[in-house]
């Protein structure tokens, strides 16, 4: 199998799993509903730069000693559980501390402008989420050794075939995030942010009490 094989091979793989609607998808769609454009942008770039992250680990051979290890698996395990709660309820108070209160002109317009701080903050966002879920580790090191060719880097198929899910990943988050944006009237309102932060919020929760109650690897 040479790389180029390899690398469709893997995209049909990684294709398949980018449209399967996941945690990454909630955060982005609920970035671009909530905030706007260039902050959804960014925590889908912070998304992919995990995955890029996990893929190079993967490739060297740290993801192996992940799954290798019990304790490091299940310390990472808790860390990623408690940062998806506090995340998902800091979403829910946010949307109860407002429940019954219209936001002013002057707050409507700071969630739609999204200056150089508030995009890394939506970065930090999406690559926080991907790097403390071992389960995308554990993702890249039972797959990407699969599509190694003989006779090539690990390090630089690691890295050419997680720049390819970057790739796809980004591909299918721009396309929700131009599509949320063209709905635009029906969902920046006031009742509708509410709404999805709820529902945002009630997810990360519940993947985070679903990601702590998991018995290992």
């Amino acid at each position: 199998m040479t790389l180029t094989q390899a690398v469709l091979s893997f995209a049909v793989v990684a294709g398949l799993l980018t449209l399967v609607p996941g945690i990454d998808t909630a955060l982005v769609l609920r970035s671009s509903i909530t905030r706007s454009r260039g902050y959804a942008f960014a925590t889908a770039l912070g998304i992919s730069t995990g995955a890029m992250i996990w893929g190079v680990a993967a490739a060297v051979g740290v993801s192996a000693l992940l799954a290798a290890s019990e304790i490091a698996y299940r310390a990472l395990t808790l860390a990623g559980a408690a940062y998806m709660v506090w995340l998902g309820a800091s979403l829910l108070w946010k949307s109860r501390a407002k429940a019954g209160a219209e936001a002013t002109p002057s707050e409507a317009a700071a969630v739609q402008v999204a200056g150089n701080g508030q995009l890394v903050r939506g970065w930090a966002t999406g690559a926080g989420t991907n790097l403390l879920n071992p389960k995308v580790g554990v993702f890249y090191i039972a797959t990407i050794p699969q599509f190694i060719p003989a006779g090539t880097s690990p390090l630089l198929s690691g890295v050419v075939l997680a720049g390819v899910h970057c790739l796809l990943t980004m591909a299918w988050f721009t396309l929700l995030i131009f599509g949320s944006q063209l709905a635009s009237k029906w969902l920046k309102g006031p009742r509708s942010i509410k709404v999805v932060d709820r529902i945002t919020g009630t997810v990360l929760v519940g993947f985070g009490l679903k990601l702590a109650a998991t018995p290992g690897h």
